[in-house]
């Protein structure tokens, strides 16, 4: 596969021991290693181990990169994973794993130790102490500029070279709450909006799936007390945008059915956002 930036030419071939059957990939999914940063020790462990973990692309911090599995072939690189509302994301999906360390703890005089006990240092390494709401709290090594060239150059090859993808995201996007990679410092917005180059596919695909409402425009939050979340997609995906509090009427806009649960798309406090229709009750139109 001929790639476009700098020193990046081709991807060497490790073949993976464990992979599966034939797939038509519409995602990719990014990943850190969670490993030592030596070259060619998370490649190595990923051709072959006993969990069974396999993926297709392995970025070192180099730059360098190894394809092990085929791009139309299954790897196991994801796990227990939904991308909105389709379970079991190695069936449909690319995996590209960034060699880094992930989630690292204080080390004291300006070091952080990784969870297999090296510890590295802050200023030489690029740390920094970071919390987010989908990684919680850690200390976390920033990606080398020739891993994000790759990433980037990667992509998009796969993109013009693989008409079935519509989308990129990270391993925690999903596996919300039992993954944390790619690490808060991963500029994955800035891939996306370089790679795609259009409109978000998330926004493009709930629309195509979805109708606009039918007769009564209205209908009244019913949660019994407690705020619904206003979701960006009709997913349980990390993407809430705001709390709609119990008893607040709002119109709606469009609805359907995803992953079998009815959404509606509303408008409250100025955006529009996705909730989920069971928590709703409709209102009686005025006389």
């Amino acid at each position: 596969m001929k790639l476009s930036r700098h020193k990046i030419t081709t991807a060497t071939w490790q073949a993976a021991k464990h992979f599966g059957g034939t797939i038509e990939p519409s995602l990719i999914v990014l990943h850190d290693t969670a490993s030592r940063l030596d070259e060619g020790s998370a490649a190595t462990y990923l051709a072959n181990n006993g969990a069974k973990v396999s993926v297709h692309f392995v970025v070192e911090r180099d730059g360098s990169l190894i394809q092990q599995v085929a791009t139309n072939r299954r790897a196991n690189h994801a796990g227990r994973s939904d991308y909105h509302g389709q379970t079991g994301c190695n069936g449909f999906s690319i995996g590209i794993e960034i060699v880094n360390p992930g989630r690292m703890t204080a080390a004291g005089h300006g070091f952080a130790r990784s969870w297999f006990k090296e510890t590295f240092n802050v200023e030489t390494f690029h740390i920094h102490e970071v919390t987010t709401d989908e990684h919680g709290h850690g200390w976390w090594m920033d990606y080398t500029p020739e891993q994000i060239a790759t990433v980037t150059a990667l992509c998009t090859a796969l993109f013009a070279g693989i008409p079935t993808l519509t989308d990129i995201r990270t391993h925690w996007y999903v596996s919300p709450g039992r993954k944390t990679d790619t690490n808060p410092l991963f500029p994955l917005e800035a891939i996306r909006a370089k790679v795609l180059g259009r409109d978000d596919p998330a926004d493009l695909a709930a629309e195509e799936q979805s109708s606009r409402r039918q007769g009564q425009q209205l209908v009244q939050i019913a949660t019994r007390g407690s705020r619904l979340n206003m979701r960006r997609w009709p997913s349980f995906n990390p993407n809430v945008i705001a709390a709609i509090p119990d008893g607040t009427a709002v119109p709606v806009i469009r609805e359907g059915i995803f992953a079998g649960r009815p959404w509606m798309r509303v408008l409250w406090g100025g955006q529009e956002g996705w909730i989920v229709a069971d928590y709703t009750a409709e209102l009686t139109k005025p006389t």
